[in-house]
């Protein structure tokens, strides 16, 4: 590293697979025992794996030494760790005890495979039992095994999905009865489809500390939505450019993606458009936003990188200007109810795959951080590329936001042990509790891990001015500053024509102070209302 330490680190995915299988009290106790005989007993897991192996009649003996060879080859390389993460720390990668763990309320378990055989392995979760009145220790006596859950990998292709929760029974040992069941969530990262990382520049854990924060503009310029807003429009180009002229180390800007798979810089989930006839006499609806959203495409924040033909004309934003990039993806509350009243959502390898080739196809220099709110996301970043360092969002102990299910994202401390534990670069707190617990950015800061803080109370000077004096590594804010004001923009005359739309107005929103076309593709229908993307 830069300061002459030595490193190592697991790198990247490449042709493995990584599949997760977490035992968490998130909702509710993973386990559920049944059977009156051990409703009051306490058990350790331990989960085992296999290759599942079929026979096959062969008629060219010569055939089977090549086939045996690549089974003998998926089975060395198949490697099984156990980590667990709490607010108390975390222990990352190890082997588990003989007779495994016990759950604990407060605490992530999480089982990783790494495999060439992805859906060919047989999962097994053994339960002991143990004594109650005895301390759980790595170490003990061996309990009795009281039964055994299995599932087979195979069941990860046949549902399509890499990620959810898949409920199983256990079944007792050596008898048909089941004694219960649990409830196994499960996470498969997978190698991005038709890119390769080299080691050529590799930033996943590297930060140059400075002597003063970082500032970062919110969205660009600032929330349009702020009580003092900035007449720019949030997450456009022109906004990106105005931070940058008024002194923004980087512009923060939120990423998903299209129903058709672009990745757009938008930062709500949904899109509400109304439809209105423009008089009683016409037929033909106009479409008119109930408020302007102009969205740019990912690439269009990219210069053309050299790539032949240029896709897209540069943007002009100065490249030491660098990208805080949020991940957009939707949350669920402790309540059980969903960001956007979205409860599904895309693929997120596929997702992912979208997003990060686009940047790093496209980046070239620029200093990229991303950030998101679902830790699993900031998972298969670390795990899908070696370039760029990803920021765990957290909103920590909160009364302006509703409690998250997923108990990693409950307070910054296990917030804390699960960027410890994943080897990210740090998190990215909520300035509600950091003001609360000012001590909380040295304790990151002395576990190796980068601190950013968010919230509205960063536009308070005074709020700065403590959490600059504490050493945080950077400010994310809406800019307090004097912005050029702009003219209104100009009623939308349109014409329908089927799918297409084409609106004709003087746009300064996006900089660009012409007449200038504009194709909206109505992409989804959300419950909220019309996802849609605009491409200029």
């Amino acid at each position: 590293s830069a300061d002459g330490s030595v490193c190592m680190d697991s790198g990247w995915l490449t042709c493995q697979t990584e599949i997760r299988l977490r035992l968490h009290f998130s909702k509710m106790s993973p386990v559920s025992i049944t059977k009156k005989k051990y409703k009051k007993s306490r058990f350790r897991i331990k989960l085992t794996l296999e290759g599942v192996e079929e026979e096959e009649e062969e008629d060219d003996e010569d055939d089977e030494e090549p086939e045996q060879s690549a089974a003998s080859w998926h089975k060395m390389t198949t490697t099984l760790e156990t980590s667990m993460i709490s607010e108390d720390g975390y222990k990352s990668r190890h082997s588990q005890p003989e007779c495994g763990y016990a759950l604990e309320a407060s605490q992530w378990t999480e089982y990783i495979i790494h495999t060439m055989d992805p859906d060919n392995l047989e999962l097994t979760f053994d339960f002991f039992e143990e004594d109650m009145g005895e301390h759980v220790m790595p170490g003990d006596a061996h309990p009795g095994t009281a039964g055994t859950a299995c599932l087979l990998s195979s069941f990860f292709v046949e549902s399509g999905k890499d990620t959810g929760v898949v409920t199983l029974p256990i079944m007792k040992r050596n008898s048909r009865q089941t004694l219960g069941k649990v409830r196994v969530d499960y996470l498969v990262i997978r190698p991005i489809e038709g890119l390769q990382c080299d080691m050529s520049s590799s930033f996943t854990k590297y930060w140059r500390k400075r002597s003063a924060p970082l500032d970062v503009g919110h969205r660009g310029a600032g929330s349009t939505h702020a009580a003092k807003h900035t007449k720019v429009r949030e997450n456009t180009i022109a906004s990106f450019k105005s931070a940058a002229n008024h002194g923004a180390a980087y512009v923060e800007f939120d990423v998903h993606l299209s129903k058709d798979c672009v990745p757009i810089v938008y930062h709500d989930l949904t899109c509400c458009i109304s439809t209105k006839k423009v008089n009683d006499n016409r037929t033909n609806p106009v479409f008119l936003f109930q408020q302007y959203h102009p969205m740019h495409s990912v690439q269009q924040c990219f210069p053309n990188s050299g790539l032949q033909p240029p896709l897209q004309p540069p943007t002009g934003l100065p490249e030491n200007v660098g990208f805080n990039i949020e991940l957009k993806w939707i949350c669920q509350m402790k309540d059980g109810s969903w960001e956007g009243n979205l409860s599904s959502y895309f693929n997120m390898n596929l997702f992912l795959d979208i997003i990060l080739s686009c940047v790093l196809q496209r980046a070239g220099k620029r200093r990229i951080v991303f950030s998101c709110f679902d830790p699993d996301v900031c998972t298969m970043v670390r795990q899908k590329q070696n370039k760029y360092p990803i920021l765990f969002l957290t909103q920590g102990i909160s009364e302006t936001y509703p409690e998250l299910m997923d108990i990693r994202c409950r307070t910054t401390q296990i917030a804390m042990s699960f960027a410890q534990s994943e080897n990210i670069l740090g998190v990215s707190a909520h300035t509600e509790e950091l003001l609360q617990n000012l001590e909380h950015i040295r304790e990151a800061q002395s576990k190796g891990l980068v601190v950013f803080c968010w919230g509205d109370l960063n536009n308070d000077h005074d709020n700065r001015t403590k959490l600059r004096e504490q050493g945080i590594d950077g400010l994310i804010y809406d800019r307090a500053v004097s912005w050029t004001q702009i003219k209104p923009i100009p009623r939308i005359k349109g014409t329908f024509d089927g799918d297409l739309i084409l609106f004709f107005c003087c746009c300064p929103e996006l900089g660009l102070m012409e007449t200038t076309p504009f194709c909206i593709t109505v992409a989804a229908i959300y419950s909220k209302g019309y996802f849609c993307r605009i491409l200029s």
